[in-house]
C-alpha cells in the first residue's frame, strides 16, 4: 500500500513541474522572440525509491547522528518530467516603429530542423544566440541587447554606432554614416542542439553541431525587418487549457493519495483494534 503513496506523489510532482513550465511560458507571452518550452512526461517501467532518514549510533563520547538511505523498493507506475524542450516555431511580427528593433525572418533553410539566430556576446565574452531583436544603444554607442550584451557583426566584433541613427537593409547590413556593418547571423542545422541560457539567450548544447555563419552558407536565406519584433510563439489560450488539464491531473493524483490515506487509517485504527 505504501508504494501507492509514492506512485500518486510522483504523478503530483510531474504535474507540478508541468504547471511551472506552462506558467513560465505564459509569463513570457509578451517577450519578443521567446520560444515556449514543452515538458515531456515519461513513465518509468520500473522506479527504484529510496527514503532519506537520520540514523544514530553510540560512541565513546556520546551519540553520533548521520544520514542514511533506506530502500523502499521498486514501483512500476511512476512518472516524471524527463526534460523541457524549446519549441522553435517562428512567431508572428509586430511593428514597433523603433529603429533599434529588428526581426529575423527565416527564408530557405536546407535542414528541416534548422534555425537562424542573432549572435551576441554575453558577460563572459562568449558567443550566445537569440531571436529577441529588441536591441538598444548603450551609453558608449554600442548596439546591445536589453540586458546589455553586445550585438556582434559578421567579423565577431561589437557594433559601434557612435550614437548615430542607422538603417538596416533586408539582408541585415547596418548603414551607419558611410560605414556598412553586416550583422552576424548564426545558423544551426538542428535547433534541438540548442539549450536555453540566461535572459532570452541560447547556447550550443554538448555534442551539438557547431553553429555556422549563415552568410557563408549559400543554401540559407533570411531577411531582417527593421522597426519590427518577432512575437513570442506562446499560444496563451492553449497554454491556459494545458494548465487546467495539468491541474485536474494533479487533483486526481491528490484524491488517490487521500484514498490511500483513508485505507491506511482504517488498517491502523480500526482493523487492528482488539475491542
Amino acid at each position: 500500500m505504501l508504494r501507492g503513496y509514492y506512485t500518486a506523489a510522483s504523478g503530483m510532482m510531474a504535474q507540478q513541474r508541468r504547471q511551472d513550465t506552462l506558467a513560465n511560458n505564459i509569463a513570457n507571452a509578451q517577450t519578443p522572440g521567446y520560444k515556449q518550452d514543452q515538458a515531456t512526461i515519461r513513465a518509468f517501467p520500473e522506479l527504484l525509491i529510496q527514503r532519506m532518514e537520520s540514523g544514530s549510533t553510540k560512541t565513546s563520547s556520546g551519540q553520533l547522528n548521520f544520514p542514511m538511505q533506506n530502500t523502499i523498493g521498486s514501483i512500476n507506475t511512476g512518472a516524471y518530467v524527463q526534460e523541457t524542450i524549446p519549441d522553435f516555431t517562428e512567431g508572428s511580427l509586430k511593428e514597433t516603429g523603433t529603429a533599434t528593433d529588428m526581426a529575423l525572418i527565416n527564408g530557405v533553410l536546407p535542414d528541416e530542423e534548422g534555425g537562424l539566430f542573432f549572435t551576441v556576446q554575453n558577460g563572459d565574452g562568449e558567443e550566445r544566440y537569440t531571436r529577441n531583436g529588441n536591441f538598444t544603444v548603450d551609453g558608449e554607442g554600442f548596439l546591445t541587447t536589453n540586458q546589455g550584451y553586445y550585438v556582434l557583426d559578421n567579423a565577431g566584433n561589437p557594433i559601434e554606432t557612435d550614437g548615430e541613427t542607422f538603417t538596416v537593409s533586408e539582408d541585415g547590413v547596418l548603414q551607419i554614416g558611410e560605414q556598412a556593418v553586416p550583422l552576424a547571423i548564426g545558423y544551426s542545422p538542428n535547433v534541438n542542439d540548442m539549450v536555453k541560457d540566461d535572459e532570452d539567450l541560447f547556447a550550443l548544447g554538448e555534442d551539438g553541431v557547431a553553429i555556422e555563419n549563415a552568410r557563408d552558407n549559400a543554401n540559407v536565406t533570411f531577411s531582417i525587418q527593421q522597426k519590427y519584433l518577432e512575437n513570442s510563439n506562446v499560444d496563451a489560450v492553449q497554454a491556459m487549457t494545458d494548465m487546467m488539464q495539468a491541474y485536474r491531473s494533479f487533483e486526481t493524483n491528490q484524491k488517490v493519495l487521500q484514498a490511500y490515506d483513508q485505507s491506511m487509517d482504517k488498517a491502523v485504527n480500526q482493523i487492528a483494534r482488539l475491542t
